[in-house]
């Protein structure tokens, strides 16, 4: 009774964990400019990935291979969102900047002037 029950939340979480990553591959090409296709990107593809190691780790029990599951969603835990950041803060350096919705654009400022001295 326990091994099928098991069994059937390791199918729940490897089930979600595909739908996660399907979706975030659609809205990497669904979506219309660099900024929300990296977030879509980035969210699901962490979201998925902890589903299916999930559902791997429940379907392998505990064993040598549920450690190895376990260290692999580590790694993929700490490195996804960094490789994220790294992309961002490259575009943005790079001087691609997320458009900004009426209302809230920043104020530019204007180069201020230095006074001339007489000499």
């Amino acid at each position: 009774m326990i091994e099928t029950i098991i069994y059937i939340l390791s199918w729940v979480f490897i089930v979600s964990g595909s739908f996660f990553a399907i979706i975030g591959a659609v809205g990497t090409v669904r979506f219309p400019d660099f900024w929300s296709r990296l977030h879509a990107a980035s969210i699901t593809d962490s979201g998925g990935m902890i589903l299916l190691l999930l559902g791997m780790g429940l379907q392998a029990g505990l064993s040598l291979i549920s450690v190895k599951l376990l260290i692999i969603g580590v790694f993929l835990f700490i490195t996804g969102p960094t490789a994220t950041h790294a992309v961002a803060n490259a575009a943005l350096v790079s001087g691609l900047r997320p458009k900004e919705a009426d209302g809230l654009a920043a104020p530019k400022s204007e180069p201020k002037s230095t006074p001339k001295s007489e000499a």
